[in-house]
């Protein structure tokens, strides 16, 4: 049975060191939620407070309606894959996938059942009696997978799972991770610092800093209207600049430090006022013009690479603030280093915030952080 995880007011401190301060989330029945941050943001030392592995100082951690701070990690009906897959080496695959259940003493024939389904599930049966020194990374990830759903758990836990993994291999353990947590319905949480990995497996993903959830919401809205400038420049290239907002004729119309002005439609109400802002333009959200005298920002192409699909080009402006743009690549010749071009904005897109960064301005923010 998957279960809703309620977290609130989470209190984590090692002597005088706060690691998480006040944390609430709310993790939804079946969800894939991921915990995503930089090094030492507390999204490892939050997971293990889920699990039980970690004291909790202060605070409540419930399943459904169940409050789990003092019970024992056994109890708790968790399954957990680690970065190091944490398999048995003297055990073959099926006594691997095999040992939760028999730890709950359950039946044989139900042992047997159990194990050889989900092994089937995770495509690794025909390597039943195979030591795991005998298997890829990819194929001891599975095991371990497989053995931590085995047990039926109402949460699954994943600590950077695929960090082990060369790049093609993450690639495919991530679809395989999210297929299966899909087709199987279990509330997951997912801890990882790959941003693209976060993005490709979660229904949801909670921006981590220093202790504190910046923004919640789906991959596509923290993308392109995160909650402020940290997760702008977290999640994904950013380029930041700058700027004023100034309001002429009764519109907000931005002012860049170039000396480019452009109106922009979508600003907060309350939000529409002379002031300073800085500006968090995506590569994709540069309109580039290779006229250099058409109108836009004056900027020199620097550098350039071709990358099939789409092209960056590393252009400064005559401002001197350096910015990647990323263009899909024509039939027509690439733009060479030295070329003068002018630049435009995409003003649906970008995203603005308050001279401190902490506030998105723009309308469409969806943060689904609990106070």
């Amino acid at each position: 049975m998957s279960v809703t995880i309620s977290i609130k007011h989470a209190l984590k401190k090692y002597g005088d060191n706060v690691i998480i301060p006040d944390l609430n989330a709310e993790i939804k029945q079946g969800e894939f939620f991921t915990l995503l941050g930089p090094s030492g943001c507390g999204k490892t030392t939050l997971l293990r407070m889920i699990a039980g592995f970690n004291s909790i100082e202060g605070g409540d951690f419930y399943f459904n309606d169940k409050r789990i701070n003092d019970l024992d990690p056994a109890k708790r009906n968790i399954g957990m894959v680690f970065q190091n897959y944490a398999i048995f080496p003297h055990l073959t695959v099926r006594k691997n996938v095999e040992f939760g259940l028999k730890n709950k003493k359950l039946p044989k024939a139900q042992i047997a059942e159990q194990t050889d389904k989900f092994m089937k599930l995770m495509q690794i049966d025909q390597y039943a009696d195979r030591l795991p020194e005998r298997l890829s990374g990819g194929q001891q990830q599975r095991v371990a997978l497989a053995r931590a759903l085995c047990i039926q758990p109402d949460v699954l836990l994943f600590d950077e799972p695929l960090s082990n993994l060369d790049a093609k291999l993450r690639v495919e353990m991530r679809t395989v991770i999210k297929n299966i947590q899909h087709s199987v319905g279990i509330t997951t949480v997912y801890v990882t610092h790959d941003q693209e990995e976060a993005m490709a497996v979660s229904d949801r993903i909670a921006v981590m800093n220093a202790g504190v959830i910046q923004h919640i919401g789906t991959p596509k809205n923290i993308y392109q209207r995160p909650a402020n400038l940290f997760v702008s420049t977290f999640i994904g290239r950013s380029n930041v600049m700058n700027g004023k907002l100034k309001m002429e004729d009764g519109k907000p119309v931005l002012h860049t430090t170039s000396g480019y002005t452009v109106a922009l439609h979508n600003v907060e109400p309350e939000q529409q006022k002379d002031q300073d802002i800085i500006l968090s333009v995506r590569p994709e959200e540069f309109l580039l013009n290779r006229d250099a005298n058409a109108p836009g920002i004056a900027a020199t192409v620097d550098d350039c690479v071709f990358l099939g699909l789409m092209t960056h080009y590393f252009v400064h402006l005559e401002s001197g603030e350096e910015v990647e743009i990323i263009q899909e690549s024509s039939i027509d010749s690439i733009i060479e280093p030295g070329t003068k071009i002018r630049l435009t904005l995409n003003t649906e897109k970008v995203n603005a915030f308050t001279a401190d960064g902490s506030r998105n301005i723009m309308t469409g923010v969806r943060n689904d952080c609990v106070g």
